[in-house]
């Protein structure tokens, strides 16, 4: 009988994940990761995290399972939050989620399960996984579209998806709910938590403002009719011109006017609407750029300003990472493929061209936002061939 550690989240997805896994045969256990308790960062007055863990307790009683709780929050806290931190003082825009299933989820804790001479490691991510009969694993998106957490783990590398298994990932939601009530599991109508990975209930913006400290800087709005914006979208769009169109937009205090204050621009990410509080202007307003250097945030009216829409973006060499290596580019070559660049976007159309000091991303339509720290992730059909954080 194999043996598979389940990450019980207090959830019903990994509720319903390791019922599944029990009534298939395997032999379960259920583990709690307990990723923070450092009060130097009060999360919200609620302990969620305790009431998280008591109904993870609650579904392995009523499964019958062995249930264990483990304290991985010094790797959190240096993996995840350090990380997190630095990069948005640096103007950047990391996703916690991404970088939480590759350094604790299917590292720290993959380990710890091996530990327990488990087989394998299960989520209650809605995704799947195949393995062909060269041995080669595949990564594929969860059946539910609306539910699709591929883009989560688009930096999984081959050894981690060896050791993973996705019980819930050919399930809609709704049925997932539909398990957890017919077999009386206590997180059947529990909302989906909406925090940091394995913490709770956290707000980042709060998190953000409790941990970094506030600095009083300008808004300044850059027109749309700026000449070097002008300029960027005359330029032809095609291959030979990638570097020129990957190339991210900055600004300077004197290309625009004063229209407002902030509170810090490392509290802002390219594109964001909400939180900018300026008043009187015709059209609303969005973050075009962020200078934490000399603490400006850049914005723009209207979504389609020219300052927040480019056709291509840019991955370093080192940052390149290939969750299916059969499909990795030698210099100088390209393939088509779906990209995504956030979590529940649409795939858009997209040329990868790889140089030698880098990946490029031409895609077909100008995308909204392009974040630096960001990862975009891209796909063939349903699976996810590889990922890489944006330059």
């Amino acid at each position: 009988m194999k043996r598979v550690v389940v990450g019980l989240s207090g959830g019903v997805d990994s509720s319903v994940a390791a019922y599944l896994l029990k009534e298939q045969g395997y032999e379960v256990i259920g583990m709690f990761m307990r990723n923070w308790h450092n009060d130097e960062v009060i999360l919200s007055n609620e302990c969620c995290w305790v009431e998280d863990s008591n109904d993870a307790l609650l579904v392995a009683d009523k499964l019958g399972i062995p249930y264990y709780v483990i304290d991985l929050s010094a790797e959190y806290k240096t993996r995840i939050v350090d990380y997190m931190f630095a990069e948005y003082e640096k103007g950047r825009t990391p996703n916690p989620d991404v970088l939480c299933n590759r350094e604790i989820k299917f590292d720290v804790f993959l380990e710890a399960a091996m530990k327990l001479d488990a087989d394998f490691v299960a989520t209650g991510h809605y995704c799947r996984k195949t393995t062909d009969a060269n041995g080669r694993h595949h990564l594929l998106a969860g059946k539910d579209g609306n539910k699709d957490q591929s883009y989560f783990l688009c930096q999984l590398n081959q050894d981690q998806l060896a050791k993973a298994l996705f019980p819930i990932g050919d399930l809609l939601k709704s049925e997932v709910r539909e398990i957890a009530r017919r077999e009386g599991l206590v997180t059947a109508e529990k909302k989906d938590s909406q925090g940091l990975c394995f913490i709770g209930k956290v707000d980042l913006p709060t998190f953000l403002q409790q941990q970094l400290q506030p600095r009083k800087g300008d808004i300044i709005e850059i027109p749309q009719e700026l000449e070097r914006l002008v300029q960027y979208h005359e330029i032809p769009v095609s291959p030979e011109n990638i570097e020129a169109l990957s190339s991210p937009f900055t600004f300077e205090a004197t290309e625009g006017i004063k229209v407002g204050e902030h509170r810090g621009a490392h509290y802002y990410t390219i594109g964001q609407r909400k939180g900018l509080h300026i008043g009187g202007r015709p059209y609303p307003s969005f973050v075009l750029q962020t200078d934490t250097r000399h603490n400006i945030v850049f914005s723009g009216q209207q979504s389609d300003h020219p300052g927040l829409n480019r056709y291509a973006l840019k991955i370093e060499a080192d940052e390149i990472h290939w969750v299916n290596p059969d499909y990795e580019l030698s210099p100088d070559s390209s393939i088509e493929m779906e990209v995504r660049i956030r979590y529940r976007q649409p795939l858009q159309k997209a040329t990868l061209i790889r140089k030698p000091d880098a990946l490029y991303i031409l895609f077909e339509e100008m995308q909204k936002g392009i974040a630096p720290g960001q990862f975009a992730a891209w796909y063939l059909g349903e699976e996810l061939i590889g990922s890489g954080v944006i330059a």
